[in-house]
């Protein structure tokens, strides 16, 4: 069987690509943006890569077209599809009917933490011996690629809780059909697709109503809109989670998160030493925790493989350091993430400099859905620069100008750089913060100060 993706190069449709690589299928596809590092790693896996969305590509007929949810009418591949009649589904669909049935699914949602947690719970099943599958929006790092089939029964997905495709607008989530989710948190994102948050519940409230009754929902105690949701209608045994609170309970021994204590239901289970930072990874560990205890695994076993952990690329990536100057390089998408990251920082650096370089890439942040949480979401930054590019659509200067004088703009990022340049000193953080690739700002930085100045 062949079939040809559309948008392979994306994270998600790799990962589908080398699966069904794995799976023994013939694999190709199209992209408008074929370049390393995707692109040499399908090719590594035998899997043929076309260069943009020309019609001639889907030519002979592929059995199957597997189409990227980036992916629109008007696009000539897409058109071409169409009016030729070929037999399509997306990504998601392909998964759910196609991989997924007689494993044992285990699902991450939410609005942050998704790759780190799923990156994670892979990592402590593999380290309980359960051999699972995974595909993750991101590049494990105790694995080294984003998706594998795994030779048990365990298969942990990242569950993405934007639209599938253009032709099919429920959640990506809906067609994993786990027999454990993880509920990892519910903020408004996504502005491009939902108008309100309780729209992104209703959603949320799909993905409930798969998980069957013999399943567990692994529930974040903290977050009243995920308890809104289950509020609509629960019919799964739910464990909660949270920093003093829930089911199983962390509580610190490490103010920045790296040392912590966990509970489970006023049992006490073990202490955790780890390399990660702040109080949202301390609850992806909790999440990660209980849904691999969920699964089988023996939680006080799992308790030292956290200390292997090697998180997802661009978490808090340390990219280098040059002259006593720290450079991260962090995928920041929304406020919340943005700011539970910097206090997991100032936790861990105390009074030393923190400099930011932001990008707003995501949908939401393009819009300004979230411009008004910008400059709180910032509290722990000593000096902050916003890459103000001309096609921005709203004023960046409302967020700089909240930030009483440690905000500047720059149009470009040869200026952002610059910038940070004549800021920074021995002793300082410098973190890149995007969700998209920054013109790989932060290693470009980390040159710029080996430079002379």
């Amino acid at each position: 069987m062949r079939l040809h993706i559309l948008g392979i190069c994306g994270t998600f449709m790799g990962g589908v690509a080398a699966l069904a690589r794995e799976l023994g299928l013939e694999v190709e596809g199209s992209d408008a943006a074929v370049y390393p590092p995707m692109s040499t790693q399908l090719e590594a896996l035998g899997i043929r890569l076309m260069d943009g969305y020309a019609a001639e590509h889907l030519r002979p007929a592929p059995d199957l077209v597997v189409v990227g949810n980036a992916m629109t009418r008007g696009n000539p591949a897409v058109e071409y599809m169409l009016d030729a009649q070929l037999r399509y589904v997306s990504g998601p669909q392909w998964l759910g009917e196609t991989l997924l049935p007689g494993r044992e699914v285990l699902a991450v949602a939410g609005t942050h933490g998704k790759t780190t947690t799923t990156s994670l719970l892979a990592h402590l099943l593999e380290s309980a011996g359960m051999a699972p599958g995974f595909l993750v929006g991101g590049v494990p790092g105790n694995f080294g690629v984003s998706a594998r089939l795994g030779a048990g029964r365990p298969f942990v997905i990242e569950a993405d809780e934007y639209d599938t495709a253009f032709f099919d607008k429920r959640s990506k989530f809906v067609h994993y059909r786990p027999r454990i989710a993880i509920l990892n948190n519910l903020e408004y994102d996504h502005a491009d697709i939902f108008p309100d948050v309780a729209a992104i519940q209703r959603q949320f409230h799909h993905l409930v109503r798969t998980v069957p009754g013999n399943g567990r929902l692994v529930v974040n105690a903290h977050d009243e809109r995920l308890a809104e949701v289950l509020a609509m209608g629960c019919w799964t045994p739910v464990e909660t989670f949270g920093i003093g609170r829930g089911d199983w309970q962390a509580e610190l021994v490490a103010a920045d998160g790296s040392a912590f204590r966990v509970s489970r239901k006023g049992e006490a289970i073990g202490e955790v030493r780890w390399a990660l930072l702040g109080n949202h990874s301390v609850m992806n560990a909790l999440a990660a925790l209980a849904a691999a205890a969920a699964a089988g695994a023996d939680p006080r076993a799992l308790l030292p493989a956290f200390a292997g952990f090697q998180n997802a690329k661009r978490r808090m990536e340390l990219v280098g350091e040059v002259a006593g100057v720290r450079v991260y390089d962090d995928f920041a998408h929304h406020p919340t993430a943005i700011a539970t990251t910097l206090a997991g920082l100032r936790a861990k650096v105390g009074r030393a400099r923190i400099l930011v370089a932001l990008e707003p890439r995501s949908n939401s942040m393009r819009l300004g859905a979230h411009a008004d949480a910008l400059a709180p979401s910032l509290a722990d930054a000593d000096a902050v620069v916003f890459l103000h590019r001309p096609e921005l659509p709203w004023d960046a200067q409302r967020v700089t100008a909240a930030l009483a004088g440690r905000g500047a703009t720059a149009p470009t990022v040869a200026a952002l750089l610059a910038a940070l340049r004549a800021q920074a000193r021995p002793g300082d953080h410098v973190v890149f913060m995007s969700n998209g690739g920054f013109e790989a700002a932060p290693r470009r930085f980390v040159e710029l100060l080996r430079q002379p100045a």
